[in-house]
C-alpha cells in the first residue's frame, strides 16, 4: 500500500517560513503501527529545504509532489487551515482514484468535503480509525 502524506507546509504565509511539520511523523507512526510494510511517501522528508529552492527546482519538486500524490493508493491530508498545495495534491489523488483521508476541522470546506472519503476532526480520531483496521478495509473496497 502506497500512502502519500499531504499537508500544510506554508499555508497562507507571505514568507518562506514553514508551519510545524511534526504531524507528518505522527501520521507515519500511526500507519506503521498498523501497516508496517506501507510505502509512505512524505514530501517533507524527501525535500525539507524545499521552501528555499530556486524557482526552477521548486517548480520541478512541486510537480513531482503532485505526480506522487496521483500515484498513491491512499492520500492522508492534514489540513488544520486552508492549504493550496494540499488541495492540489488531494485533487490529483482523487482524480487518479486514490482514497483520500483528511484530518481537518474544515469539514464543510468543499475541497475537504467533496474530495475526501473520510474526514477526521483530529489526529487522535485518525489514529483510532487506523488502529481499528479501517485503513486496510477502506483500500480493499476501492
Amino acid at each position: 500500500m502506497r500512502i502519500f502524506i499531504a499537508g500544510i507546509m506554508q499555508g497562507s504565509r507571505r514568507d518562506n517560513g514553514v508551519d510545524d511539520q511534526g504531524y507528518r511523523e505522527r501520521i507515519a507512526s500511526i500507519i506503521r503501527a498498523r501497516v508496517p510494510d506501507a510505502d509512505i511517501v512524505d514530501p517533507w522528508t524527501l525535500h525539507p529545504e524545499s521552501p528555499a529552492y530556486d524557482d526552477t527546482l521548486g517548480r520541478q519538486v512541486f510537480m513531482e509532489f503532485n505526480e506522487a500524490a496521483a500515484s498513491a493508493d491512499v492520500l492522508v491530508a492534514y489540513v488544520p487551515q486552508a492549504s493550496m498545495g494540499t488541495a492540489i495534491e488531494m485533487w490529483q489523488a482523487f482524480k487518479a482514484g486514490a482514497r483520500v483521508l483528511t484530518i481537518s476541522p474544515l469539514a464543510e470546506n468543499w475541497v475537504v468535503k467533496f474530495l475526501s472519503d473520510r474526514v477526521f476532526a483530529t489526529l487522535d480520531e485518525f489514529a483510532q480509525c487506523v488502529a481499528r483496521g479501517e485503513l486496510e478495509a477502506l483500500t480493499l473496497h476501492s
